[in-house]
This record gives structure tokens, C-alpha cells and sequence, in this order.
């Protein structure tokens, strides 16, 4: 990979109960990502995913450049910067910012709706096996 090029895109729709999932496998309870009626008296417009769902994806779409292994990703940093929905889908998009021999710094946005939920991601990813 060289500076400039972009990664592939992966796009994922969480489906309406990966929040509930996620809770569990998560431990985090916090019912503005359960409860619906709870998220909208806070003024939400509904259940919200988790935020590290979101950079779990934008984890995944890096890794992708060392065929999918999570050990090759050897830093990740994001700015939440927007609420993710259920049932809308996510795009996680990168460009390389910088190349190395073995490795790429790559700048990598994750969008709902037009909406940018994480920017401003940086991933460290090793290329050599």
C-alpha cells in the first residue's frame, strides 16, 4: 500500500437487537442502548449503539489489511464524534496516510446517514506476517 491509497470499505448494518448482544457481552447496561423509551426521555431519538461497537468496526476494517488478523493492528486511536443507530447501516472508510515497509498509518472516518460517528481514526497496521 502507498500514501494516498484508499482501503476497502467495509459496510455493516447492526441489526435492531446487536445492542441487547452487546450489553451482555459487554457488561455495559447503560439503558440509553436497551431501552427505547428510556433513550427518547433523555433525548435520544432511540436506543443508541455502543460507541466501542462502532470502533470495533473501524478495528475491523483495518485489520482487513492484514487479511482480517487483529494482531497486525498495532494502534488505534478515534474521536467519537456522533450516536450510531441500530438498523442503519455503517461505512468505515480509510486512506493511507503514511507508508512504511511494513506498516501503514491510516486516517479512518466511520459515517451513518451521512453523519460522521467516528473521526479523526488513526490505525497502526502491520502488513508482514
Amino acid at each position: 500500500m502507498n500514501q494516498g491509497d484508499q482501503i476497502p470499505e467495509l459496510k455493516v448494518t447492526p441489526d435492531r437487537y446487536l445492542p441487547h448482544r452487546y450489553a451482555g457481552a459487554s457488561g455495559d447496561f447503560n439503558p440509553i442502548h436497551i431501552d427505547t423509551e428510556f433513550a427518547k426521555q433523555v433525548g435520544l431519538p432511540r436506543n443508541i449503539l455502543h460507541g466501542l461497537y462502532t470502533m470495533a468496526q473501524v478495528a475491523r476494517a483495518n485489520a482487513a489489511l492484514a487479511d482480517g488478523d487483529p494482531r497486525a493492528l498495532k494502534r488505534l486511536s478515534v474521536q467519537f464524534r456522533g450516536i450510531g443507530l441500530p438498523e442503519q447501516e455503517i461505512t468505515v472508510t480509510g486512506t493511507v496516510k503514511e507508508a512504511r515497509e511494513d506498516r501503514v498509518v491510516i486516517d479512518t472516518v466511520a459515517e451513518q446517514d451521512g453523519n460522521q460517528i467516528i473521526r479523526n481514526a488513526e490505525a497502526e497496521v502491520e502488513l508482514s506476517a
